[in-house]
């Protein structure tokens, strides 16, 4: 399976494209200032502490209090810790953690790590069993368990398991702590196992030394942008070619990738391209439809796909396509080619949490049968953990998917003002990245005097203000005055780019 990733840096924003057989199949978004905060390690207070709902509120420097839950808490993983290779033995009760009230009180410092961002209404949830990824490992420094990830082969776990063991103890046997070796761990030389738990070490010890020297409410340490990520995360075996429209940005992922992902440096490609790296493969359009609520099927038929609060549900109908042999066969058809599309829209639009699927109902047991293993087969390709069950007894498809971060609908739509909650239109900031990719696609078409942007009064104050500073950029960067004009009677997620 051929694999290109595509990435589109400006200042503001980064967005990566997972293209696969010429399908765009995963989409990653961060922005300047909305970046992600999975991973972060802060010095946190605690707040308040609900032993109702076994649970604390714990200040980390945000708008909202943090979520810990006692699960989380270190002394209740390890109460439960078990191999990460072992199987979990039926009727075995996983001793019950000590109540949270008698491990955390107000006032407390604590050291916590966000495993979940700010989703909606909710805050983001933490842990404090603090892990780091690096290239090939997870560092565990509170833990000293050495796991391998399920993906890797059985036969090999076991050497693998010794070889981090034996070089962990060699680099500082006082150092401690536990490791889990990621899936591209299975090829990793020796050497760059050595060089990943040093760099880890020293990470954590820094880490540490922060704990002991800021107050509360400081981050002590950020996860990686996403172009780091995709390096560390996205890239693998079957990817060909990874492209990026940025000369800076390429040198500074280049320099990286040679210190901690050699392997991948060699699939990273500057793009030099006249067009838009997205208008490649019409990533745009894509993120137009990853918006909407139908999505078309080849055949005819369709999804409607809605996202609520508490769960997604994805309805699947025969639309107007006709074309099997009898009844039965055409929503057999219909189902086949469904199973498929939903787990790429999974993927493209990082649906998470509670997903219920309704199938069209298929009679023959023989057809459910195939639907289910066609969707398991599709849901294997996903890097994100699932669960699914099987057809209840109303014919309905139940199945989670992780969630660590927003889904791409509330990453680049709110709620419309106007219509109080029934549609959704762009945020003003999307809007305003859309008007600064324009004006840069006008202006190497055509050599106007000066370009002029009608907007919506939010998008005008919005350059007037927190992105002032990347409208003057552009400015410089395509040498012409760009001016500004708020129009009331304009909705938020429309604008006119006039070249005069």
């Amino acid at each position: 399976m051929n694999q290109e990733i595509l990435i589109n840096w400006s200042p503001q924003e980064t967005r990566v494209a997972v293209v696969e057989q010429g399908a765009v199949q995963e989409l990653h978004v961060e922005r300047t200032l909305e970046r992600g905060l999975v991973g972060n390690i802060y010095l946190g207070k605690v707040v308040r502490v609900l032993p109702g709902m076994q649970s604390a509120f714990i200040n980390i420097g945000l708008e909202k209090a943090a979520f810990l839950h006692v699960a989380d808490l270190l002394s209740s993983i390890a109460a439960r810790h078990t191999d990460f290779d072992a199987p979990t033995q039926s009727g075995a009760t996983p001793p019950a953690p000590l109540p949270i009230e008698k491990q955390v009180f107000e006032g407390q410092t604590l050291l916590v790590q966000v495993i979940k961002d700010p989703i909606g209404t909710k805050g983001a949830r933490l842990s404090t069993q603090i892990s780091i990824a690096g290239r090939s490992l997870v560092y565990l420094p509170q833990d000293d368990h050495i796991g391998v990830s399920q993906k890797i082969p059985s036969e090999q776990r076991k050497a693998l398991r010794q070889r981090v063991s034996k070089m962990a103890l060699a680099d500082d046997a006082k150092a401690g702590g536990g490791f889990i070796l990621r899936t591209n761990a299975e090829d990793a030389k020796d050497a760059e196992l050595a060089d990943d738990i040093a760099y880890l070490r020293r990470t954590w010890a820094s880490i540490k030394t922060g704990s002991k020297k800021y107050p509360p409410l400081t981050l002590l340490y950020r996860d990686l942008s996403l172009l780091e990520r995709v390096l560390r995360d996205l890239v693998a075996e079957e990817t060909q070619v990874i492209y990026i429209d940025s000369k800076e940005q390429f040198g500074k992922l280049k320099v990286f990738g040679e210190t901690y992902m050699p392997r991948a440096v060699a699939k990273l490609q500057h793009y030099k391209g006249e067009r838009p790296i997205f208008d490649l493969f019409s990533i745009d359009d894509e993120i137009a439809k990853a918006l909407g609520r139908r999505v078309d099927l080849k055949s005819g038929g369709y999804l409607i796909i809605d996202q609520t609060e508490a769960l997604t549900t994805v309805d699947v109908n025969t639309g107007g396509y006709v074309g099997a042999r009898n009844f039965d066969d055409t929503i057999f058809k219909t189902n086949l080619e469904a199973a498929q599309a939903i787990a790429r829209q999974l993927r493209l639009r990082n649906l998470g949490g509670i997903i219920v699927l309704d199938f069209i109902d298929m009679a023959p047991v023989e057809h459910q049968e195939a639907v289910l293993a066609e969707f398991k087969k599709q849901l294997a390709k996903d890097r994100v953990k699932t669960t699914l069950t099987g057809f209840s007894q109303l014919g309905l498809l139940e199945m989670t998917r992780k969630r660590t971060r927003e889904s791409l609908a509330h990453m680049l739509t709110e709620v419309c003002p106007a219509c109080h909650g029934k549609g959704q239109i762009k945020t003003s900031r999307t809007v305003a990245y859309d008007i600064l990719r324009e004006i840069l696609r006008q202006s190497r078409q055509f050599n106007p005097r000066e370009i002029r942007v009608i907007a919506n009064a939010s998008v005008i104050e919005l350059f007037l203000d927190e992105e002032s500073q990347h409208l003057a950029e552009l400015s410089d960067f395509i040498k012409k005055p760009i001016s500004l004009q708020s129009d009331i009677t304009v909705p938020q997620d429309q604008y006119d780019v006039i070249l005069l």
